[in-house]
């Protein structure tokens, strides 16, 4: 055989084996819509566990596999109440941490459009343990450590854009405990917001109304017509009736300062 005939046929057969093995990884790493995700979530065999690296809440980071489809999620069983709880900067009457509250947020993210900016999460049984489980971001960072690294997105609007959004539906559930590792960052600058054991305080009024700067306009109109029926029936058992009451106050302040804002200042300055 012709040596130079030999060559390109090896590096065919190269080329080949490789784009086989993406697409296996791809495979791997699938498209699933959300109710798809959620059905893995519940049913798929856990075939490998280790304790995650980062978190306080003793979060284990499992493999999943329905003998197709192969991916990590995440648990999270705690569900601590305490009557008063001594903090680094304050002490919390009525301290509650709690994996329910992880998906409460998703299906409160869900009734107001923000669910692609959560992780999925279900309530599972592993272990002997009662948890939430949350599909496995394929992310790059958080932002504790793009401030270490002192990194900025290339696109600083379409950035500012999704920090925005965060940003209301992080005084909407009115998290005790949020930090720089709670957003995570994947490919392209993409943002999530994860963990929330620590929310849905009972204040009726937003921790930091400084941080609601701008908001999507079909956020503003989900978060107008969030319903407290709806909220209540799609927590029922994870929220109770004086969390869901403060969520909806709170929703009512938020929409409120950005109806005062737009008339003040004009709607383009406002949502985008």
């Amino acid at each position: 055989m012709n040596p130079l005939f030999l060559r390109l046929r090896l590096i065919l057969v190269a080329v080949v084996c490789l784009t086989c093995g993406l697409l296996a990884v791809a495979a791997d790493e699938p498209t699933l819509t959300k109710e798809q995700i959620k059905q893995f979530l519940a049913t798929a065999k856990v075939v490998n566990s280790r304790q995650s690296a980062k978190g306080i809440t003793g979060t284990s980071r499992l493999t999943l596999s329905d003998g197709t489809v192969t991916h990590d999620a995440s648990f999270q069983a705690i569900d601590e109440h305490k009557s008063e709880m001594k903090l680094a900067m304050n002490t919390e009457l009525n301290f509650v941490d709690s994996y329910k509250y992880n998906i409460a947020a998703y299906a409160l993210a869900e009734l107001i459009g923000m669910d692609d900016m959560l992780p999925v999460y279900v309530e599972r049984k592993w272990a002997g343990k009662t948890g939430s489980l949350s599909w496995w971001l394929p992310v790059k960072m958080d932002e504790a450590e793009r401030h270490k690294q002192k990194l900025t997105a290339p696109d600083a609007d379409a950035w500012n854009n999704q920090m925005y959004k965060i940003r209301v539906f992080d005084q909407l559930v009115s998290d005790s405990d949020p930090n720089l590792t709670n957003v995570v960052i994947g490919e392209n600058w993409r943002i999530w917001r994860i963990d929330f054991t620590r929310a849905f305080r009972p204040n009726k009024e937003p921790k930091e109304p400084k941080d609601l700067v701008r908001c999507d306009r079909q956020l503003l109109e989900k978060l107008k017509a969030l319903d407290a029926n709806a909220l209540t029936e799609k927590t029922k058992n994870y929220l109770t009736k004086d969390e869901v009451k403060a969520v909806i106050a709170r929703r009512d302040k938020i929409v409120a300062q950005f109806q005062k804002m737009i008339a003040e200042k004009g709607e383009n300055e406002v949502l985008y």
